[in-house]
């Protein structure tokens, strides 16, 4: 369902994000962003002279390199157009993110490493989302190495017992409610709400 129809209004701003997932050759994840700034209308700029209407203010690009533990390998980001000449300069200092590792407090070791003027507010707020795209993309590997490794794993005695670990998504979002409906399908040893009758499931 579309947003609600708005009051008469003029067009501004645009800020379009992109992420793009690549598995490579080398057991290696490629998670790649780009983010533009775009005005519907001239102005001045003291570094660039004029941004014409439809012109880039920001274009900017990062290539984050993961392995299958989400430790980051590698980073190269890229600062094409920005309102200021010395924006770019600080591209290298990004590569101070190699050794993190994506998931659980990311946002906040990125702060740490390139906040404030260690780096640039975009490029870090660009980081920051990258982190569900690297799930999203490595989330067939994990799969497949879970599946291995229990062919492979000798039965443990917790596991003999029936004794599961807590999938780590359950309480991340609401969808992943312990308490809602999904937890109870996919994985129902950790629901925690009352289910609901096959009547009111519609079965």
């Amino acid at each position: 369902m579309p947003l609600s129809p708005s009051k008469n209004r003029k067009h501004l701003h645009q800020r379009l994000y992109d992420f793009q997932g690549y598995e490579r050759e080398d057991d290696l994840w490629d998670i790649e962003g780009r983010i533009t700034d775009i005005k519907s209308y001239p102005f001045p700029n003291q570094y660039r002279g004029q941004i014409e209407a439809g012109e880039a203010l920001h274009d900017m690009h990062i290539r984050l390199t993961v392995d299958l533990d989400f430790i980051v390998q590698d980073i190269e980001a890229c600062i094409d157009e920005s309102p200021y000449a010395i924006c770019p300069t600080i591209a290298p200092n990004f590569k101070k993110i190699i050794g993190l590792k994506v998931g659980p407090g990311w946002r906040a070791a990125i702060r740490r490493a390139v906040g404030g003027t260690e780096g640039c507010t975009h490029l870090v707020e660009m980081l920051g989302a990258m982190a569900t795209v690297t799930f999203q993309t490595l989330y067939p590997a994990m799969i497949r190495r879970q599946e291995q490794r229990a062919k492979e794993k000798p039965v443990s005695s917790n596991e003999a017992s029936g004794s599961k670990k807590r999938p780590g998504i359950i309480d991340t979002c609401h969808a992943y409610s312990s308490e809602g409906e999904i937890v109870r399908s996919e994985w129902p040893d950790f629901f925690t709400g009352q289910a609901l009758s096959s009547a009111k499931r519609g079965e």
